[in-house]
């Protein structure tokens, strides 16, 4: 960037003096800033046209010329980092904001929240991390399922008005009366951010290198083959009736990139930046449904504003602040509710823990004040005795007289809270005679996590979607937590029951059929849900049509913000 380079060098003259006048040579000074002697002069001139300083050069090479400094690099990099902002140069703004957190949250100050930027609806987000790239298939993270979900297209999506998925790619589909072939009728006016139309046959081989994936070929393990039967059509053979499919494609796994060029999508927003510090989103004109009413939508990733002043309803990820951090009180909740998603426990049954033991070590955990008495930040969690709404945790009232084995080992991953609850786990068994270890995995899924063959108990977090009992199919049949949990010929049996879940037509049939799974997995002590998380949005007076999605964020395409200057 031109004008960081210019500041650095400015940097460079001021420094040594800290502004006061200097007398010093054009050599010793070209020294200083690197650079030639000739260069060094024209850095003078531009700088001295800018009112940056002041150049009293002496006749005669080699003499002493006078340095004067009008301004400071700290003032200087504050005025070109709001002339960025005010002209809506994103990148340039945090190229230069190499500042410390009280300084850059004052620059931020007047340009977070929802603005209008050039004529352009521009809703900005502070947010505490980076995101990870968006690799097609499983994501670990909340924020990256939804960002997928606005950039992207499946065949088919979730809408908060059906019960069921509903056409996307495809305007409808058809099933055979044997459930083995699926008819998916592809929109004629589709096109990709790019502005190409899309083809049919680029929609094939996107999927087919996504049933490439592992994981995704768990997910789809029903599919014998995608055959495209006609220009606008493609076809899904099954080798055993699947009537989870529609659901299948609707998650956000299965939704579908260019197939040359993964950062391409057809969602409502295209990606216009992903940088480690930056990521906008701008309108997609050509979106085949409701085009948003937003122009763009930038993630600001600034870590530095998310300290401990502003308090963990600030900083933890269940809950979203849209706008200005130094005025977090002031913000209005928009949208709350309590997460379908929940914070499990999985008991693996061998001889070091019997059945009768998990299950009591299960009833220590919800019958004694542990959950409850969470160090954990006011209105974060909510302790459940349900897995979803309706699947209540079986109750044992008659348990057996059983002593907790003495020592067990105890693996969990993110979230961050679930740290206090193994710590807590810990010291309640240490007083009942047990010494339990404690692995930490350091992501937010299973994988690649060879600590999991070892583990007695493993903690960890399931993300709920827009339709809850299909995501916990999904769970059951592609996390690698369950073939570790359960051994070979339980899990093979788990796996056979799913199968002739799916077969069930009807939805209210496939739904009672999934919540016996998981009810014989809760009764055999195998499975307890912990706590579910309390989402909430917080935004400035101004953002308007935000609403809550089951993954705690809310639709991009449906917020606004009112025109400039109206009240």
């Amino acid at each position: 960037m031109r004008q960081l380079n210019r500041l650095h060098q400015f940097q460079r003259l001021w420094q040594p003096s800290e502004g006061q006048p200097q007398q010093i040579t054009v050599a010793e000074l070209a020294e200083r800033c690197i650079c030639s002697e000739r260069h060094l002069r024209t850095l003078l001139r531009q700088a001295q046209d800018a009112g940056w300083l002041s150049w009293q050069a002496s006749p005669g090479r080699g003499k002493r010329g006078t340095l004067v400094f009008h301004v400071t690099p700290e003032s200087l990099r504050n005025e070109m980092m709001e002339q960025a902002l005010r002209q809506g140069q994103q990148q340039n703004a945090l190229e230069l904001a190499q500042l410390a957190a009280p300084e850059l949250r004052a620059l931020l100050h007047p340009f977070l929240g929802g603005q209008w930027q050039n004529n352009t609806p521009t809703l900005r987000i502070p947010y505490y991390r980076q995101l990870d790239p968006l690799q097609p298939g499983f994501l670990a993270g909340r924020a990256e399922q939804h960002l997928a979900g606005q950039l992207f297209s499946g065949l088919t999506r979730f809408d908060s008005r059906h019960e069921n998925p509903v056409g996307d790619l495809a305007h409808h589909w058809e099933v055979t009366a044997d459930g083995l072939h699926w008819h998916f009728y592809i929109r004629s006016t589709l096109h990709w951010h790019n502005g190409d139309p899309v083809s049919t046959d680029q929609l094939h081989l996107r999927l087919e290198k996504l049933l490439q994936l592992p994981a995704l070929r768990k997910l789809f393990a029903s599919v014998q083959s995608i055959e495209m039967t006609h220009a606008q059509c493609l076809t899904f053979h099954l080798n055993k009736p699947d009537y989870w499919l529609a659901h299948r494609l609707a998650s956000y796994c299965s939704v579908l990139a260019h197939p040359e060029n993964t950062t391409l999508g057809t969602g409502p927003f295209r990606l216009k930046i992903f940088e480690p510090e930056l990521i906008r989103l701008e309108s997609h004109n050509r979106y085949h449904l409701c085009h948003p009413l937003l122009q763009a939508i930038e993630y600001w990733i600034t870590p530095q504003l998310f300290d401990q002043d502003y308090g963990s309803s600030y900083r933890h990820p269940a809950q979203i602040a849209i706008g200005k951090p130094d005025e977090l009180q002031k913000l209005q909740l928009v949208s709350g509710s309590t997460s379908l998603g929940f914070c499990y426990l999985t008991l693996r049954k061998s001889p070091q823990l019997s059945t009768e033991q998990a299950q009591k070590l299960i009833a220590l955990i919800h019958r004694s004040a542990l959950l409850t008495t969470l160090p954990l930040d006011e209105n974060l969690i909510t302790p459940t005795h349900e897995l979803l709404p309706g699947w209540k945790i079986p109750r044992v009232d008659d348990l057996p007289e059983v002593s907790f084995p003495t020592a067990l080992t105890l693996l969990y991953h993110l979230p961050v809270e679930l740290h206090t609850m193994a710590e807590h786990l810990r010291q309640a068994l240490a007083q009942r005679g047990c010494e339990l270890t404690v692995i930490f995995h350091d992501a937010k899924t299973w994988e690649n996590c060879p600590a999991l063959a070892i583990a007695d108990l493993m903690m960890g977090d399931r993300l709920i979607g827009e339709a809850p009992e299909f995501t916990l199919e999904q769970w059951l049949r592609c996390d690698p937590l369950w073939p570790q949990a359960l051994c070979e010929k339980e899990y093979k049996h788990v796996l056979s029951t799913l199968d002739s879940v799916q077969r069930q037509q009807d939805p209210a049939l496939r739904h009672d059929a999934l919540q016996k799974v998981f009810q014989r997995l809760m009764e055999n002590a195998v499975l307890t849900p912990l706590f579910n998380y309390e989402y909430k949005i917080s935004a400035p007076p101004g953002v308007n049509g935000i609403r809550l999605t089951a993954r705690g964020w809310f639709e991009f395409a449906e917020a606004w913000l009112p025109a400039s200057g109206s009240s």
